[in-house]
């Protein structure tokens, strides 16, 4: 949805962010111009996707001259990055938020329902985290990897304190891990937020699949 300049406070236009729900998702210290455009930006390339958008249509979505990106961020590629790297980042934060409990089981649970719920909620920035990553310059795609790489870590982990030892082998617990990591990002492909399921109850469904995909082999056909 185009952002349309909003009341003037002071002689200067107000923006109003995209309503893609994007706007909670930047650093705070960030001017809210910058947020503004980091918005438009998920618009822009979820509509055309990142070779097809220029730095006007960014601009101009929220009532800017093309220059004014420029005044934030160097390129349109760091852009990318920023949304990338923030979407990445506040997974991280959410999965890091888990409440301490020696349960295995209630710990993948809550893993895996806030993990999926979170892409359902934020399905546009997660397609572009998902499928433009590879427009990015080396340096910034090796720190979006490493975040990713914490993220993968959180689940192994739990998987891990799930499973039994004797019938799951460590690569057995890798594989289960990225399993259930890519049945939550896939959503972002087809997800919409006035379909059928809420995020919330998407988060709960693929809980509960995590903790059939970990059972023993034995116990699971018994």
């Amino acid at each position: 949805m185009a952002t349309k300049r909003g009341p003037r406070r002071g002689g200067v236009p107000a923006i109003t962010p995209p309503r893609n729900g994007s706007d909670r998702l930047w650093d705070d210290d960030l001017a809210d111009v910058a947020k503004a455009l980091l918005s438009s930006a998920v618009d822009c390339f979820a509509d055309k996707g990142f070779h097809g958008t220029t730095t006007r249509d960014i601009t101009t979505a929220i009532g800017l001259t093309p220059g004014a990106l420029y005044v934030h961020f160097s390129s349109k590629e760091e852009v990318l990055f920023e949304i990338a790297r923030s979407g990445h980042a506040r997974v991280l934060e959410e999965l890091e938020s888990a409440p301490p409990t020696g349960n295995a089981d209630a710990r993948l649970r809550w893993l895996v329902a806030r993990f999926v719920a979170w892409h359902a909620t934020h399905h546009t920035v997660g397609r572009i985290c998902q499928y433009e990553l590879s427009q990015l310059e080396p340096e910034h795609y090796a720190q979006v990897l490493d975040l990713r790489g914490q993220i993968n870590a959180v689940f192994r982990d739990a998987v891990h304190r799930r499973v039994d030892p004797r019938r799951f082998t460590d690569q057995d617990v890798n594989r289960v891990a990225r399993a259930i990591l890519s049945l939550g990002v896939d959503l972002v492909r087809w997800y919409r937020i006035d379909g059928a399921d809420s995020p919330s109850w998407l988060g709960e469904f693929y809980a509960d699949l995590a903790i059939r995909m970990t059972d023993s082999p034995r116990a699971a056909t018994a």
